[in-house]
């Protein structure tokens, strides 16, 4: 078996399973994906279910998305989790109800007999783990969220939105890509009060100080050497300051906001409790998230 699989493995049963004693049945499809928890999360799962399936990584590369959905399907895949940078792309591939074409993202494939469905649980479970990990509602805090352009900025914007937050502060690289974000947002809560700042805007700091929960969902911190992703200035020790990231555990951003003395948590959370509601897609009137709890070291 592999560690991590690709495309090319997905050309028939003999090679995908060689050397396995369950057949590969779901997988996490990213590039790069050797990082991710998924398989250890579901795979306890699956076995405490008694279900005989495989959990595995494919990196699929951009651009191989559609074509790796075709031969998961013909494999006899039930579906697939969806991680950077595909979650967009993938999109495109699926038919989406209300609420995923809302949260912008899909990170939940399921393969139905006649068709593909795509689903977000990113933004659920994003506001499930900040219950868990601060203990107060998402819809008490206002919001900034750092890197709001990528699929799980978006998703999480919007789930912040459909929870009725008060404000958002949207940071991304470029403040033109929010445009598109931001309408759809005032759209679903007109009464919204949305800020959109670049990294260099001068009001930065002191919008990131008006905000109660700080929430990076760019990829800067998961490379060694990455610097914080947000200066000092934007930080105070009131502050609730949640990375995405989970590998390394504690980010450049979180080691900051630690120091200063701020309540802090990182994406494991966010990863278990996506995975639960991923995994009740695939297998409805399932419990599995105090399996996957225990899997990864947080019951």
């Amino acid at each position: 078996m592999k560690a991590v699989y690709t495309i090319d493995d997905l050309v028939s049963r003999d090679v995908l399973d060689a050397g396995a004693d369950k057949p590969a049945r779901l997988a996490v499809i990213g590039h790069p994906v050797a990082h991710s928890a998924s398989p250890k999360l579901h795979q306890a799962a699956l076995d405490a279910a008694g279900i005989e399936a495989r959990y595995i990584r494919l990196d699929i590369e951009p651009g191989q998305v559609s074509e790796a959905l075709v031969r998961m399907r013909a494999l006899g895949f039930l579906g697939c989790n969806v991680t950077v940078p595909h979650k967009l792309e993938v999109m495109e591939c699926c038919e989406l109800d209300f609420a995923t074409s809302q949260l912008g993202a899909v990170n939940t494939v399921c393969f139905e007999e006649t068709r593909t469905r795509g689903y977000n649980t990113d933004g659920p479970g994003f506001a499930r783990a900040i219950e868990d990990d601060f203990g107060v509602a998402l819809s008490e805090l206002t919001i900034a969220i750092i890197g709001a352009g990528g699929g799980a900025g978006q998703a999480i914007a919007t789930q912040c939105c459909l929870v009725g937050v008060r404000k958002l502060v949207l940071v991304n690289r470029t403040v033109e890509k929010l445009l598109p974000l931001v309408c759809r947002l005032k759209l679903l809560l007109p009464d919204l009060e949305i800020v959109t700042l670049s990294f260099d805007d001068e009001a930065l700091a002191d919008q990131c100080l008006t905000c109660d929960l700080l929430v990076n969902t760019s990829s800067v911190g998961l490379k060694e050497g990455d610097p914080s992703i947000l200066p000092l200035a934007c930080l105070k020790k009131e502050h609730l300051v949640y990375d995405t990231i989970y590998q390394p555990a504690v980010t450049p951003l979180l080691a900051t906001a630690d120091a200063l003395g701020c309540k802090t948590a990182n994406g494991l959370s966010m990863l278990i409790h996506q995975g639960a509601l991923a995994f009740q897609h695939w297998f409805p009137g399932t419990e599995p998230l105090a399996e996957m709890k225990r899997a990864l070291g947080r019951s």
